[in-house]
């Protein structure tokens, strides 16, 4: 079978990158502990987060905005969450996968927005340092999981078309469960090796993060310290997981291309394409903007264009990804109607598409 090579090579991947991301994890702490013994009271203990405009009317104007798109995040992936667990035909690796990306995605969004809408209509826009470093983990923890996610997912795809008879034998909680856990813990050591890296630098001069969020290049653009190992490891390692992830989603699909063109009924094809048309129109999404964002020399950031790109990952494609991966899918809809029944508020929102 085609699926062992694939996932022995998930696995070694797996355990490669944990090494490597334990061994930054463990060559940075005696930084950030040095300059935890150190307290100097020169550095700033607080952030303030300037956003993308001063105007007040613009800034009512966003915080409406913004709240709506929080809201309906909230409501399709946490509807879609409720939807899986309530409803036993969904009860499949593909739909497990798909509710922990909403949980992942709802929990990205609620990181960043809500802080964001405060902000909005509060004169007093600072963060606290430490506050700074725990939305800093929390975003680059969701963000990566969500790539790990993206993966795992075109892998189940491939197993499940290329050899349906086997599906599931081949992805039986003993494989699913792990890959998601992975997910996870490659998401948390990634951000703890930026964490740490990114706040055993020294602030101080400015306090002012010119972004919606604290994000990694901001903040290294206001250090006063040498931030070059920093531009590194962000290129190395977040280009490292984008590449991976990317070439594990191509493989799959390569495979599930070679699958399709042996099918014979145009209605099974007509479904797979449909399904993963989905799914591949989601991660060209947030991989291209992702890639855009970090994988790229330092001399290319302009804080101003970053802010408008990172709106986009961590508000506006998690309130897609419900609609883009399952709320166009028949099985869904059926069993919306099935969970649901005559919500027509409920139905109303999700069937309209």
């Amino acid at each position: 079978m085609l699926n062992k090579p694939l996932l022995s090579f998930l696995s070694s991947f797996a355990k490669l990158a944990f090494y490597h991301l334990a061994q930054a994890v463990w060559s940075f702490l005696p930084s950030i502990q040095i300059r935890l013994l150190m307290k100097n009271i020169s550095e700033v203990t607080t952030f303030v987060l300037k956003g993308f405009t001063e105007n007040l009317e613009l800034q009512i104007v966003f915080f409406f905005l913004f709240l709506a798109i929080y809201l309906f995040t909230l409501l399709g992936n946490l509807g879609l969450i409720v939807l899986v667990i309530g409803d036993s035909r969904l009860h499949n690796p593909m739909y497990y996968f798909l509710s922990v990306l909403s949980s992942v995605d709802a929990c990205y969004s609620s990181v960043i927005t809500p802080n964001m809408l405060v902000d909005f209509v509060s004169k007093n826009k600072a963060i606290p340092f430490l506050g700074c470093a725990a939305q800093m983990f929390l975003a680059v923890t969701l963000g990566t999981t969500e790539c790990f996610l993206l993966a795992a997912m075109a892998y189940d795809r491939y197993v499940a078309i290329y050899n349906p008879l086997l599906y599931s034998v081949s992805m039986s909680p003993k494989v699913y469960v792990p890959l998601i856990i992975a997910c996870y813990i490659g998401g948390i050591l990634h951000a703890i090796v930026h964490t740490v890296a990114t706040f055993s630098l020294s602030f101080c001069g400015s306090n002012e993060i010119r972004h919606i969020f604290c994000d990694i290049p901001p903040l290294l653009a206001i250090s006063c310290s040498d931030t070059q190992m920093n531009q590194l490891l962000l290129f190395y390692f977040a280009g490292s997981i984008e590449l991976s992830t990317i070439l594990i989603v191509l493989i799959s699909y390569g495979f599930i291309l070679l699958a399709i063109l042996r099918m014979r009924s145009s209605e099974g094809k007509r479904k797979v394409f449909s399904t993963c048309g989905s799914h591949l129109t989601g991660v060209s999404i947030f991989h291209g903007t992702v890639l855009f964002m970090y994988v790229r020399p330092s001399s290319s950031y302009a804080l101003e264009h970053d802010m408008i790109v990172s709106i986009f990952y961590t508000i506006v494609i998690p309130m897609l990804n419900p609609i883009i991966y399952s709320l166009r899918n028949k099985d869904v809809k059926e069993a919306m109607a099935r969970v649901f029944g005559n919500n027509k508020f409920i139905n109303k929102v999700y069937f309209s598409y």
